[in-house]
């Protein structure tokens, strides 16, 4: 950010997207509040995914050749305990997103400020189709351009059992995905970036950059693509100050890979896997 002094930012340098800075705020101050947001939240993923793509470009194989399993089995063979994890997990995703709620409380807001809310619910929906059905198959085929070119390992978006409950936590898990990546990358860091006094290009920019790094684990093809999303999802957000269509685009874009996966992978030769 601007320096990080221990003086409120001045009135002109106030990012027009992000209202007023919060009350008794200082630079140092928000600073701290977005690194510890990224810490617990897609930093560390990003983090996280970073090492993994040294790991996988040092192994014994081509990029291609490897894989990433995105929804996992927990319990192999124990299908009751396996659902438990599963919503662990789900549930405690949204943990950040819980804390982003309640930084935006402190500052006098919430995440209507955001637009992450359900006034404009038929609307938002439309949007968010339209954009997953540009945005999703632009991905698909990106990803398979990747992979062909031995920049992507091969995503595999479950490897859950055959039970019951697979599609309802595959649909669940893409919805939290969703929301934890909209609210936190999108909006949160948009919206501190713009009080910060940020340009919207280069807030735009960073805010992508962190999102094509905790997809790094997918291989540069991953990476490309998110950030690409990053930047398109920024413009949309911009143009229509909501955060709601474009977490609603998002969940339909991961529930069609993963379920998707489920229903195709087994009968085409095309998709890899």
């Amino acid at each position: 950010m601007a320096a990080l002094d221990n003086a409120p930012p001045r009135p002109e340098d106030r990012g027009s997207g992000g209202g007023a800075w919060p009350q008794g705020y200082t630079r140092a101050l928000i600073a701290f509040e977005v690194a510890a947001v990224l810490a617990l939240s897609l930093g560390r993923s990003a983090v996280s995914a970073l090492i993994d793509l040294g790991g996988s470009l040092t192994a014994h194989k081509a990029l291609a050749a490897q894989h990433a399993t995105l929804n996992a089995s927990a319990a192999p063979g124990r299908p009751w305990l396996d659902l438990s994890y599963q919503l662990y997990g789900i549930a405690f995703g949204l943990a950040p997103v819980l804390l982003v709620a309640y930084l935006l409380a402190r500052e006098g807001a919430s995440l209507r400020a955001l637009g992450a809310d359900r006034t404009r619910a038929l609307g938002d929906l439309g949007r968010g189709a339209a954009v997953a059905a540009v945005v999703g198959g632009s991905g698909l085929g990106l990803y398979l351009a990747a992979h062909a070119a031995g920049a992507a390992l091969t995503v595999v978006p479950t490897s859950l059992p055959p039970v019951w409950w697979r599609i309802p936590v595959l649909v669940a898990s893409a919805f939290q995905n969703a929301a934890l990546e909209e609210v936190v990358v999108l909006g949160y860091l948009l919206r501190r970036f713009d009080q910060a006094g940020w340009s919207h290009g280069r807030a735009d920019v960073v805010s992508s950059l962190i999102r094509g790094a905790y997809h790094l684990y997918q291989g540069f093809g991953g990476f490309v693509g998110n950030l690409v999303m990053g930047l398109i999802f920024a413009r949309l957000y911009r143009r229509w100050g909501r955060v709601m269509p474009l977490l609603l685009a998002h969940a339909l874009i991961d529930t069609a890979a993963f379920v998707g996966y489920v229903a195709l992978a087994p009968h085409v030769g095309w998709l890899p896997h």
